[in-house]
Formats: C-alpha cells, sequence, structure tokens
C-alpha cells in the first residue's frame, strides 16, 4: 500500500541518535554510523522523530511500504519496553490525533490485563501536552499570562507570547491555549522582518509558526492544523507571510487545513514588505 512513512537522507545524517528517543515504536536504529529505518512495519509516519532531528535529515514521504501494524508494535515493542514507554507511546498518538491507533494501543493493553485510563495513569485529553521521559523540555506545552498594563521597562518590548511551543511541528492539537483563541499563523521570517510583530500581530493570539519552503513536512503540516481546527473553537485566523511569491505556500496549507477540518473562521492575510517597514496587505 502507499502511505506517509520517515525517509532519511544518509548523505545528512551524522548517526547523532537524536531521534531513536522520541520513536518508541522501535523503528529506528543507528547502523554504522548512520540513522536507518529498520521495519516499515513499525513506522506509523506520524513523524515525531523528525522535529528531534537537528540537521534536517529526516522528512515524512509518501511510498509503497508495508502497512503499520500497532497492535503488533504494542505486543512486539512497547509493552516489553515498560510503563515509561507506553506512556510516551500513549500520548504520542494522541498528540498527532491519531484517534484509531490509540484506540486499538488501549485495547491491546486491556488485553494483556491493563487500563492506563481506568487506572488513572493516563487521561487522552488531560495528559496530550503532558511532558514524557523522552520529550525535549523545548516541545512541553506552557501557557504565559501577561498583564493587560504595560508593565516592561522603559526602552523594551514587551512579549506578547502566551503559549510554547510555537514550532507547528511541536505543538499538540490538543493544547488547551488553543481553544477558544483568535490564531496567528506565520510564517517563520515575519518576526524578524517586521519590527511591531508582538503588538500589532501577536498580541491576544495563540501562534504557530513554519516554513513554506524549506521545511519538508508540508503534508503533516496540513494535518497538524486540521487537528487544530478541527478540535478547538478557532475564532479567528491570522495568516502573516512574507511579500515573496515562495511565502504563498503559508496561505495555501491554512485554507486547505481549513476546508478539511470543515470549519470557517475570519480569516485575514497579512503580508510583510522584504524590509519590514509596512504590511502590504
Amino acid at each position: 500500500m502507499k502511505r506517509k512513512i520517515i525517509e532519511i537522507d544518509e548523505s545528512k545524517c551524522n548517526g547523532c541518535g537524536l531521534c531513536i528517543p522520541n520513536c518508541p515504536e522501535g523503528a529506528l536504529q543507528v547502523i554504522d554510523g548512520k540513522a536507518r529505518l529498520v521495519s516499515d512495519l513499525f513506522c506509523d509516519g506520524l513523524g515525531a522523530c523528525v522535529g528531534n532531528c537537528p540537521i534536517g535529515a529526516m522528512k515524512v514521504v509518501e511510498r509503497e511500504a508495508e502497512p503499520y501494524d500497532e497492535r503488533r508494535v504494542m505486543r512486539e515493542k512497547i509493552i516489553p519496553a515498560g510503563h515509561n514507554t507506553i506512556m510516551a507511546h500513549l500520548r504520542h498518538l494522541k498528540e498527532h490525533g491519531a484517534e484509531d491507533l490509540l484506540a486499538d494501543a488501549l485495547e491491546v493493553l486491556r488485553e494483556h490485563g491493563m487500563d492506563p485510563v481506568a487506572a488513572g495513569v493516563f487521561n487522552p485529553v488531560k495528559d496530550a501536552s503532558a511532558p514524557t521521559p523522552c520529550q525535549c523540555p523545548g516541545s512541553i506545552a506552557q501557557t504565559f499570562e501577561h498583564d493587560d498594563e504595560d508593565d516592561a521597562p522603559a526602552g523594551d518590548v514587551k512579549s506578547e507570547l502566551r503559549q510554547w511551543p510555537v514550532q507547528l511541528m511541536l505543538v499538540s492539537p490538543n493544547a488547551p491555549y488553543f481553544n477558544n483563541a483568535d490564531l496567528l499563523v506565520s510564517a517563520d521570517c515575519v518576526p524578524f522582518a517586521y519590527g511591531d510583530f508582538h503588538n500589532k500581530l501577536l498580541k491576544g493570539k495563540a501562534v504557530v509558526t513554519f516554513c513554506p519552503k524549506l521545511d519538508q513536512t508540508l503534508d503533516i503540516y496540513v494535518d497538524k492544523l486540521t487537528e487544530i481546527f478541527r478540535h478547538n473553537n478557532i475564532k479567528s485566523v491570522t495568516i502573516a507571510r512574507m511579500e515573496v511569491p515562495c511565502c504563498g505556500g503559508t496561505e495555501h496549507i491554512v485554507r486547505k487545513a481549513l476546508a478539511a477540518s470543515g470549519k470557517e473562521p475570519e480569516v485575514s492575510v497579512k503580508v510583510v514588505s522584504l524590509d519590514g517597514s509596512e504590511i502590504i496587505g
């Protein structure tokens, strides 16, 4: 069958192994100094490992591959590895909106006399953004509170960031800061180019950011945004992009995800000039 699966560029891979802890399914190993996909069967194609490759040697592609078998992965890889790996795997599935796979995983646990939901160990809603034993601290969901009054020291620009993380690959669609939010979807270059980014674009909004030209995970971005729109009440969407043509992909990805989600929030597009001096749209 043709499906999404991990592809590793061996010419780039330096064998650091940072991807390995983020694949509790056991599909990756470092062999002869390179990370390698050792089994199509064990790769779910959700791409949790991609964001943990420091040199961009991994991406999700669509190709002919053996179907992923969640039940076999649970029996052969996850359960034998113990409690921490089980919890990491369940949260991984929930964070990526893989509800069918999560249901299969929980059913296998019940067949083995384990039920983390009934035991109160794993709450699939509450724990969706909780840190796992293998999770990088930079991807743990956090919400920041800001006073309405401007209390920044004179000469300083007050941060309007209300959450962490912000990179679309790292956020959980079920993070609490998305529900009932005005969402800013920003191309990576916008905050660097536009000097008043925090006050004019970010203030009062949840935010996700990505690069529509250089990132190799655009299909995953569509899927991730679709889940954010589908599972939350997003009141409005502001798309912030640069004026260069390639940055138009930012809007394309958002509108494709909105169509897939069936949601129709108010959408506005802000196009920033290359010198950052103005918002064109």
